[in-house]
C-alpha cells in the first residue's frame, strides 16, 4: 500500500493512496484532518444539530453546541502529525482510524466510527463513537 505524505501547514499528515478514492472516504480523512487541526467551522458544518458524540470511557456529548464547547477546550492540544491507517466505508456508516501525535510529543491511537443521516454524499453526522488509547 503506497504512502502519501502531506503538510498543512505544521500538521503532517500520512495516509494510503486508497484513503480518499470514494466519496465518503474523501469526507472522512478531511473530518481527521480538520480534528487534528481543530478547525471547527469544517467539523461543525458536518454535524446533525442533535449529534451525539460518544467518548468511550469518557464522556459523551449531545448536540452541535455541547460538541462546538469541546473543541474549543482542545485547542490547546496541537497536533503535529496525523497517520491514518483505515478509512472503511459502507452506506451510512463510515470507519477512520490512526495516530495522531501532539505537539508535548503525547501519541494517541483512535478509531472513530461515524453514522451518517443518509448514505448520499450531503448527508450530516449524527453520531460519531470515539475510542481513544494514549500510546507510552
Amino acid at each position: 500500500m503506497d504512502k502519501k505524505n502531506l503538510e498543512y501547514g505544521s500538521l503532517k499528515v500520512v495516509s494510503s493512496d486508497d484513503c480518499g478514492n470514494a466519496p465518503k472516504k474523501k469526507l472522512l480523512q478531511e473530518l481527521a484532518i480538520a480534528f487534528a487541526k481543530n478547525d471547527q467551522i469544517f467539523i461543525l458544518e458536518h454535524l446533525k444539530d442533535d449529534v451525539i458524540w460518544d467518548i468511550v470511557g469518557n464522556k459523551q456529548i449531545q448536540g452541535k453546541n455541547h460538541v462546538a464547547e469541546l473543541l474549543i477546550q482542545m485547542e490547546k492540544d496541537r497536533a503535529t502529525e496525523l497517520h491514518i491507517k483505515n478509512i472503511i466505508t459502507h452506506g451510512s456508516t463510515g470507519s477512520i482510524n490512526g495516530t495522531i501525535v501532539l505537539d508535548n510529543k503525547k501519541s494517541y491511537t483512535f478509531c472513530n466510527i461515524y453514522n451518517f443521516t443518509s448514505a448520499g454524499r450531503t448527508s450530516k453526522i449524527k453520531k460519531i463513537t470515539s475510542f481513544v488509547i494514549e500510546v507510552k
